[in-house]
C-alpha cells in the first residue's frame, strides 16, 4: 500500500493586510499518496493556490502543518518542483540548454544529463526542436520545456498551478494525454490546480473540490485508474464512467457558484 507523501493537517492560511488580517482559506486536512496524481478545482480566490504555495515551502500556514515524507515543510526543496502557468524558461537558452539548466546547476555528469535531456524531449513530444530558443517556440511548446526542465531535475513531488491555462484549446489536450504519458512513465507524486472539471478528471486518480473562499475540501472523487501509457482523449469520452464523474464534480463546483 503506497504511504502518504504529502499530509497536510490542519492547514488554515490568513493573509496580512493594512485593514487587518484576510482569510484565504477554511481548514483544511489532505493526504496525498505517493505516485497519486491529485487534482484541485474550485472557485476563484478560494485558495487553492495559497495550499499550493504552502506545500511548495514558499508560504509559511498561518495554522496547521504541511509534511512531505514525514518531514515538515519550512522552506522549498529539490524534492518539490513547481510549475506555474507564467512560463519559467531562460529566453536565451535552447530548448535542450533550458531542460538541462537545475542538471547543470546540480553538477551532474556531462554523458548522464544527456541522457536524461533527451529522454525527456522524447516523451514531451520535442525532438527537432532540441536547438530552438523560446521565441522561436509556440505557447505550447514553451510549456513542454517548462514541464520537462522540472521533470528533468527528478523531484520526488510536482506541484502544478494551472500550467496549460494560457494555450490554445487543441494544444490544451495534447499537453493533457503528453503529461498523462509523462506521469505513467515516471510515476511522481503530482498536485495538479486547474480550474477546468474536463482536465480534473482526465489526469487524475483522484479529484478535490473545495468550497468558495474561505475554501475548505468539501468532497473527493476516485477516479479509475490510469493505464501504464496514460488516458487518451478519444477513450475518455467515450466512457461513461468518466463522464459521469465528470458531471459529479461540475454539479459540486456549480453549488458553490450558486450558493448564498
Amino acid at each position: 500500500m503506497p504511504s502518504d507523501k504529502i499530509s497536510v493537517s490542519g492547514f488554515r492560511h490568513f493573509f496580512q493586510t493594512e485593514g487587518g488580517p484576510v482569510q484565504a482559506t477554511g481548514v483544511i486536512d489532505l493526504a496525498i499518496r505517493e505516485g497519486e496524481f491529485v487534482t484541485l478545482v474550485g472557485p476563484s480566490g478560494c485558495g487553492k493556490t495559497t495550499l499550493l504555495k504552502a506545500i511548495a515551502g514558499f508560504i509559511a500556514p498561518s495554522e496547521g502543518s504541511i509534511l512531505c515524507d514525514g518531514k515538515r515543510v519550512t522552506a522549498p526543496g529539490r524534492e518539490r518542483g513547481v510549475v506555474f502557468q507564467e512560463l519559467a524558461i531562460l529566453p536565451w537558452r535552447t530548448v535542450r540548454r533550458n531542460i538541462a539548466h537545475g542538471l547543470e546547476i546540480a553538477r551532474v555528469p556531462r554523458a548522464e544529463r544527456d541522457r536524461t535531456v533527451e529522454r525527456l524531449i522524447g516523451l514531451v513530444g520535442l525532438h527537432g526542436f532540441e536547438d530552438r530558443y523560446p521565441h522561436e517556440l509556440s505557447g505550447g511548446m514553451r510549456q513542454r520545456v517548462a514541464v520537462a526542465r522540472t521533470w528533468a531535475a527528478d523531484p520526488e513531488i510536482i506541484l502544478m498551478d494551472e500550467p496549460f491555462a494560457a494555450v490554445d484549446a487543441m494544444t490544451r489536450l495534447t499537453l493533457q494525454e503528453e503529461l498523462g504519458r509523462l506521469c505513467a512513465a515516471t510515476r511522481k507524486t503530482v498536485f495538479f490546480i486547474t480550474h477546468s472539471v474536463e482536465e480534473a478528471v482526465f489526469l487524475a486518480d483522484r479529484v478535490l473540490v473545495m468550497t468558495k473562499r474561505p475554501g475548505t475540501i468539501k468532497a473527493v472523487l476516485d477516479v479509475p485508474r490510469r493505464d501504464h501509457g496514460g488516458r487518451d482523449w478519444d477513450s475518455f469520452t467515450a466512457d461513461p464512467e468518466m463522464r459521469n464523474i465528470e458531471e459529479q464534480v461540475m454539479h459540486l463546483v456549480h453549488a458553490e457558484r450558486v450558493a448564498g
